[in-house]
């Protein structure tokens, strides 16, 4: 290891920072860099990856820690270092040009550039040497650079044409389709075709959580009262939650599963699927009433509070699948493990609950996962099923404190605009169906964080924080539409007129800085944003929604609530773009189809109005947010000072007056919450 850093150890990225010492004469994403290349006529390396990924340390130990390779790089090429969470625009660009070269992508992203920007080879991780039918990458960087010297013009004729072909993968043909209910029905029996019965969720290993898909299946099922739907829901909620994919100690989910049954998770723990996987077990408390989603949402959002928050307030991105350089290492057992630290009797019964053994579960150490639920287990076990559960949760408690005392996974504690925007919505969300004021206050401190801190005086967002260093980068699409979405979940929480304030003023920006004036739909960079060799509209989800489908879901809502309608036509507009893609690929629009369902209504408004902190107005804000009633909109206030128009001139009759309307009419007036009720029943 070098005695004198590269320029990465100035960045803020913990990323980046991993590689500060590497010999490699790295460079950050930069005009100085890209400076470097033209003046010296040389292609650019670029490395593209995040903290929490496992084969890009990896790479780095093998490669980048190499110093044969440094040499070869340093000598040809101008490496450039970049982490895909700050720079996802780059990652967009580049992983699609992988794609097209390789038909695979993935991360570590190994991608090699003219001077000009033009991508010419590309990969993901290479060894150092030939193997695992890959070849070397000592020797790639040789024959490339030899490539470059003796075979010049090769190179510019195909980087052209790769970028002549990107851009037109990343534009979007017009597309006039129907926006009607059939676009649902088709992506459930997609979605259907998907499924896995034995084991629940869609597809075969490496298996996904497919947050956005679930809730999608809910939509159908409340919309045509397809029972199907619902089990599908149902046994991938239960599965995953009893699975190893999810942390039975701390609570909490990583990233996916490497097996069909969701048993040998990949372990990092990702910010924004601890704020998505919540939202489907909420919804799916909401329909079933099933108390475990409950406690599977609570754990989740108690872990993001006790490990994922910041002093300050936001959300930290990720935590690492490694400890020690061993993935997993800080999640597994051994049976002697544990009962050194419960003792012979309390540790049979956990080890039966648990499927703990002696030989382990996965590389002779044991992932902790449950086959049977609670009732079955008190019924096996000839045990009253509150002491089974008093017995096993001061069991986790125990286990849960020793690993504790264990070498911690590394955290990514940037504080990234958008995945904050996630959780924020997820906890105000779950403030409402769970009357918990603590998460309205979580999600409360994070969007003050985000407003004050992140915006900038001229209303732009910025993308990234890391404490300490001022915010940086031009935010995305994808954050702004986030954040607007977040505060109007949060506005429903507490009704605090501010939140929607904000939450039209980002819209604003939004608006300005994205949308294609010419074509409708959004790009993904801002209209001041640097030029890439494409400019990129995000319309596919991946891990997380797309910053189209996003915009859609923020801007429909708050057209209701605020009456603007300029925001719905643009959610319209973009709706209608993209109903080619819904017809085609449901499965990558999850979170456009749950836009689209809100869409086609009956959009359900609820005015409440009288003293918003009484017993009689929690009665009934309980009992309208206890059903799942996913397109609705929910406003309180005053109606003779309010400006919205749900609650304009509408009365408090005595006690808290409800007002639900649907469709430009509204409802006699509701007195009390016994009268809600009473309505909600036939709704």
């Amino acid at each position: 290891m070098p005695a004198t850093p590269n320029r990465l150890i100035d960045e803020t990225s913990p990323y980046l920072k991993q590689h500060a010492y590497n010999p490699v004469d790295w460079y950050p994403w930069c005009k100085e860099a890209l400076a470097e290349a033209q003046k010296r006529d040389r292609p650019i390396f670029l490395s593209i990856g995040y903290s929490a990924c496992h084969w890009c340390h990896v790479m780095e130990h093998e490669s980048f820690e190499n110093e044969d390779i440094a040499a070869i790089l340093n000598d040809n090429f101008i490496s450039i270092k970049v982490d895909r969470e700050e720079r996802p625009d780059l990652d967009q660009v580049y992983m699609t040009a992988v794609q097209m070269m390789t038909g695979q992508g993935g991360w570590p992203m190994s991608v090699f550039l003219t001077p000009d920007l033009k991508p010419f080879y590309g990969g993901t991780y290479f060894p150092p040497e030939s193997k695992y039918g890959r070849p070397g990458f000592k020797q790639l960087l040789l024959a490339l650079a030899d490539a470059w010297k003796n075979r010049r013009e090769e190179i510019e004729i195909s980087a052209g044409g790769i970028c002549e072909h990107l851009r037109k993968v990343v534009a979007l043909e017009p597309a006039e389709g129907q926006l009607d209910e059939g676009l649902l029905r088709q992506a459930a029996a997609m979605l259907g075709r998907a499924f896995d019965p034995v084991h629940g969720g869609f597809g075969q290993a490496p298996k996904f959580p497919h947050p956005m898909e679930l809730r999608v299946l809910l939509r159908v099922w409340k919309r045509f009262g397809t029972p199907d739907a619902l089990t599908m829901v149902c046994q991938t909620l239960d599965r995953m939650a009893m699975g190893g994919i999810y942390d039975h100690l701390g609570g909490g989910f990583h990233r996916y599963s490497t097996d069909a049954r969701w048993l040998v998770p990949h372990f990092e723990k990702m910010l924004y699927d601890n704020a998505l996987l919540p939202l489907a077990y909420l919804e799916g408390y909401q329909a079933t009433g099933q108390g475990f989603y409950r406690e599977i949402v609570e754990e989740t959002l108690d872990y993001v509070a006790r490990e994922m928050t910041s002093p300050e307030g936001p959300f930290y991105s990720t935590q690492d699948a490694d400890s020690e350089g061993v993935e997993g290492k800080f999640y597994v057992w051994s049976a002697d493990e544990i009962e050194q630290i419960l003792g012979a009797e309390e540790a049979k019964l956990f080890a039966d609950v648990y499927d703990v053994s002696k030989e382990g579960n996965w590389e002779g150490k044991n992932i902790l996962n449950r086959a049977k639920t609670y009732p079955q287990l008190a019924k096996l076990h000839q045990l009253d099923e509150n002491e089974l559960r008093h017995r096993l949760d001061e069991s986790r408690r125990k286990l849960l404190e020793a690993r504790g005392r264990r070498v911690w996974p590394g955290r990514d504690e940037k504080i990234i605009t958008s995945w904050n925007g996630l959780m924020i919505n997820t906890f105000a969300q779950a403030a409402q169906v769970l009357n918990r004021s603590d998460y309205a206050e979580r999600a409360t401190r994070a969007a003050q964080f985000i407003l004050d801190r992140m915006r900038q005086r001229d209303g732009r967002l910025f993308r990234t924080y890391f404490a300490g260093s001022e915010p940086k980068l031009n935010a995305y699409l994808e954050d702004y539409a986030a954040l607007v979405d977040a505060l109007v979940s949060l506005y429903e929480a507490t009704f605090a007129p501010k939140w929607l304030d904000a939450a039209e003023q980002i819209a604003e920006v939004m608006l300005y800085q994205f949308w294609d004036e010419q074509d409708g739909g959004f790009y993904f960079t801002g209209r001041d944003h640097e030029q890439l060799v494409a400019r990129v509209k995000d319309v596919h989800d991946s891990s997380t929604p797309s910053g189209n489908a996003l915009a859609v879901t923020a801007l429909l809502r708050l057209a209701r609530l605020t009456g603007r309608d300029e925001f719905w036509q643009k959610a319209e507009q973009t709706l209608t773009r993209l109903s080619r893609l819904l017809a085609s690929s449901p499965l990558a629009a999850g979170q456009l189809l749950i836009a689209l369902d809100f869409y086609l209504g009956p959009i359900k408004e609820f005015a409440v109005v009288g003293d918003l902190q009484s017993d009689e107005a929690m009665r009934v804000l309980a009992a309208i947010h206890a059903r799942f009633l996913p397109n609705k909109v929910v406003a309180g206030g005053d109606g003779a000072t309010s400006r919205l128009p749900l609650l304009k001139d509408k009365e408090s009759k005595d006690s808290v007056t409800t007002y639900i309307c649907e469709n430009f009419a509204c409802r006699a007036p509701l007195i009390g919450s016994a009268a809600v009720e009473e309505t909600l029943q036939n709704i």
